[in-house]
């Protein structure tokens, strides 16, 4: 049974870990447990992905030595909340990577909507995926990949590593901060009622706000200055012809 606080929030007692040696991977694995009755607030990870992947079907580089963790959410909010999920995650992914950062360190920034960055370079890919279960439950899994101590070959993104920063962490230690911060931030967005809170966070800790971007959609480029997020988490891009354009998804370039 999920223990809930008077709010209605879930707890930290309702989350839970199983660590893997090697898997295809994380989310793969989650929604495998789901489609057998899993309850919600599990945690997966590995210490290696034979077959991780990222957003677009992109494939995610899963050697050891990095955090790969996977999060089963059964039911997380009414469909029409969830666009703010990410936003969440975002928040809470960005608060773990900054307790194991060594004093003085750059600032831990997401790039929207939820990409983790230091000095401009992705430390962290987060792939949100979900399917209706047999039962008529919604299952969502939330992918994290944190590169530790290895990094993939650059790909759409300058990339690094924690250990590029000083950061003596282990994948292991990460985790047990991620595992608390998750479960706050899950605790203040609510089933996505305490979205205006989560946003406030994120808008603290949000690289490029004010700056010139380009996103990339399926079918163009377009470029523009980066106002900020609207109330429901869509990005705001003031175009050269003075309008402002709301993207729900893209791939966001600085300058």
């Amino acid at each position: 049974m999920s223990r809930f606080d008077s709010a209605g929030r879930l707890s930290l007692d309702d989350f839970r870990h199983e660590a893997l040696a090697e898997v295809g991977s994380t989310n793969t694995e989650c929604l495998e447990r789901a489609r057998k009755g899993a309850l919600s607030g599990l945690w997966i990870t590995a210490d290696r992905q034979m077959d991780g992947r990222g957003r677009r079907g992109r494939a995610w580089f899963s050697e050891p030595g990095n955090l790969y963790a996977s999060l089963l959410l059964i039911d997380a909010a009414p469909m029409e909340r969830l666009g703010s999920l990410p936003l969440a995650v975002a928040v809470a992914v960005q608060d773990a990577v900054s307790r194991v950062m060594p004093l003085n360190a750059p600032e831990v920034l997401i790039k929207w909507p939820n990409d983790i960055l230091i000095e401009r370079r992705k430390i962290c890919g987060i792939l949100i995926e979900g399917e209706t279960l047999p039962d008529g439950r919604h299952g969502l899994v939330v992918g994290i990949g944190i590169n530790v101590s290895v990094a993939p070959d650059a790909g759409l993104y300058p990339v690094a590593t924690l250990r590029d920063f000083g950061v003596s962490a282990s994948p292991d230690e990460l985790f047990a901060h991620l595992f608390q911060s998750m479960a706050e931030a899950l605790s203040l967005w609510n089933r996505g009622r305490g979205i205006a809170a989560i946003m406030e966070r994120w808008k603290q800790v949000a690289g490029g706000i004010g700056e010139n971007i380009t996103v990339n959609l399926p079918d163009c480029s377009i470029s523009g200055r980066f106002s900020g997020i609207d109330d429901t988490g869509l990005l705001k891009l003031e175009t050269d012809d003075g309008g402002t354009r709301l993207i729900a998804a893209g791939d966001v370039f600085f300058g």
